[in-house]
């Protein structure tokens, strides 16, 4: 169910070696790759809905070298949405501070109520899609309540809130970048992992062969920036835990069966 690939570093880092490997998993993820490279404001963003080890053009990226300070890169296996480009991570969106969201998911959603306004909005069909625009919207009313651009601390604290307020029953395994800080959230338990080399942080859906992995912390916010970790907030307490029923119930749905 799609695979993560995140780095927050201190400075630039070559990523080459992860991302090939990550990209490897692609038989088991073929419905499409994506990747952030990030450098402060600035970032590079590419994606295809094709199966990542099939792909010439990511091929002819890789060759010529992968270097970021932050990044985010996603695998598809689709649950939700056919093979198209709308329906590829990462998403990215503007708030109404101007700044640029970048946003990777895996996992699926099954009680949808504060995301199904989304539908008749978004761009593609995913649910991923649905969680970035109504964090999204979430981001804008505080704005708009301040009154002006929000801080760190602020940020963070809305994140927090909006995705507590969508974790019962689903499965939100998060990257984020925001322009300046990095954020992770899982509530699927050894589905999210992090390894600190020093010079960065890195975070992958299975660990990967190089450093020594760790779990993300568990229900909760955290976020990254430098190559360090600022905060961690508190549990929402929702765990998700895969229930086969509900997962072929909504392939059911979404097929039309």
């Amino acid at each position: 169910m799609c695979e993560l690939f995140g780095l927050n570093g201190k400075k630039k880092l070559n990523i080459g070696s992860e991302l090939c490997e990550f990209f490897s998993h692609a038989q088991d993820n073929p419905n499409g790759w994506g990747m952030a490279l990030i450098d402060g404001r600035d970032s590079y963003i590419d994606k295809e809905d094709k199966r990542a080890d099939k792909s010439d053009r990511l091929k002819g990226i890789m060759d010529g070298g992968i270097c970021a300070k932050d990044a985010i890169a996603h695998i598809r296996l689709a649950t939700v949405g056919y093979d198209m480009l709308e329906n590829t991570h990462p998403f990215t969106a503007y708030d109404l501070s101007g700044r640029e969201w970048i946003f990777a998911h895996n996992g699926t959603v099954f009680e949808s109520g504060p995301l199904s306004p989304y539908f008749y909005v978004q761009d593609g069909e995913t649910d991923s899609e649905r969680i970035l625009l109504y964090l999204i919207d979430c981001m804008n009313a505080a704005i708009k309540e301040k009154r002006g651009a929000l801080d760190e601390d602020q940020r963070f604290n809305v994140l927090q809130d909006a995705i507590a307020g969508i974790a019962n029953k689903n499965k939100l395994n998060l990257l984020i970048y925001d322009g300046e800080v990095l954020y992770t959230h899982t509530n699927c338990r050894d589905s999210l992992y992090f390894w600190d080399d020093g010079d960065g942080i890195y975070f992958s859906t299975k660990p990967l062969s190089r450093g020594t992995w760790h779990n993300v912390p568990f229900t909760r916010l955290v976020s990254y920036r430098d190559g360090r970790k600022l905060r961690e907030g508190s549990s929402h307490g929702m765990e998700y835990i895969p229930d086969e029923s509900s997962i072929r119930a909504l392939y059911m749905a979404y097929a039309g069966l």
